[in-house]
């Protein structure tokens, strides 16, 4: 099961955004700096490949289906951006662990930016998870995308769960990408080719999660043999803090968090008594803000939890 958004041939419950985008292109009113903002995993990257595959594969063998929202693998420009050898789209994002996108990677694309192109038609630079841009990056990016080189267009991808700075978002087209908890489900159910119910709890299933973390919770189980039907929310919990799933698996960490968000929310409703609750949901946020801000070990934050309220 593989979820590289650049590896997927299909688009699920995206097509109005992938229209719309391809109507400003075709009446040449597309912004040349367009923001994608939706949370991790709603396919914002996913959509960003189509799009541009639909752009370089009009005058190729196999074009894009744009019915059906499907790149067909034997299109020229599929296998060029696979191979990270097209020459009219450059890719930033965030290199191995690094949580941060470095100036230096700007000022690489550059380079790739000032050259002449070796053909007529459009370039893109994508740069997923610009909130991981630092402030030096992001200044040098402001900079260049003040005033782009002709038939050139910045695609931006934004977890909308973090913040980024007004000065780019000002400078963007947004696009914001909002899926309803059964479009989740079916976009889940599609991808899979099966129900999400067979493979997971609904008590793991919060009406926040995305396709793309279903998809990556699910993978996970199959990795390591868990069948996650067995799991309520809290044992699930336990499971993942205890036995360390965090430290060999970022994509765990991050759902630890949102599981935790979940998880205070249940005992929230659940309780006659708030107060202390409240306190150290409030000092969780901060030490999780703090953890992510400076890269802090999560080991220490997820133990208390388990010990204050897990056990609680």
């Amino acid at each position: 099961m593989n979820n590289n958004p650049k590896l997927q041939c299909n688009l699920y419950g995206l097509s109005e955004y992938l229209n719309e985008l391809v109507k400003l292109f075709h009446s040449n009113n597309l912004s040349n700096k367009i923001l994608l903002s939706g949370p991790k995993g709603s396919g914002k990257s996913t959509l960003i490949y189509h799009f541009i595959n639909y752009i370089f594969s009009q005058e190729e063998e196999f074009k894009y289906n744009l019915a059906n929202n499907t790149i067909c693998m034997e299109n020229k420009s599929f296998k060029l951006i696979k191979n990270q050898s097209h020459p009219n789209f450059y890719l930033i994002d965030t290199i191995n662990d690094k949580n941060n996108i470095e100036i230096s990677q700007v000022r690489e694309m550059f380079s790739y930016t000032n050259k002449s192109s070796l053909n007529s038609k459009p370039r893109f630079v994508f740069i997923d998870n610009v909130e991981n841009l630092n402030v030096n990056s992001l200044n040098a990016l402001l900079k260049v995308i003040e005033e782009p080189n002709e038939n050139l267009f910045f695609l931006l991808s934004h977890d909308s769960k973090k913040s980024i700075k007004s000065t780019l978002k000002s400078r963007c087209l947004t696009f914001k990408l909002n899926l309803k908890f059964n479009q989740s489900i079916e976009i889940a159910n599609s991808i899979l080719g099966a129900n999400i119910f067979d493979y997971i709890s609904y008590d793991l299933v919060s009406y926040y999660n995305t396709p793309g973390e279903i998809i990556n919770i699910v993978k996970f189980s199959k990795d390591n043999d868990i069948d996650l039907t067995k799991f309520t929310l809290k044992s699930f919990l336990f499971l993942l803090i205890n036995d360390g799933y965090y430290k060999k698996n970022n994509f765990i960490k991050y759902y630890i968090y949102n599981f935790i968000q979940l998880y205070f929310l249940k005992i929230l409703n659940e309780s006659t008594s708030k107060e202390n609750i409240i306190l150290f949901y409030n000092k969780f946020n901060k030490m999780t803000y703090n953890s992510n801000k400076f890269n802090l070990n999560s080991e220490n934050l997820f133990m208390e939890f388990k010990t204050k309220i897990l056990n609680g």
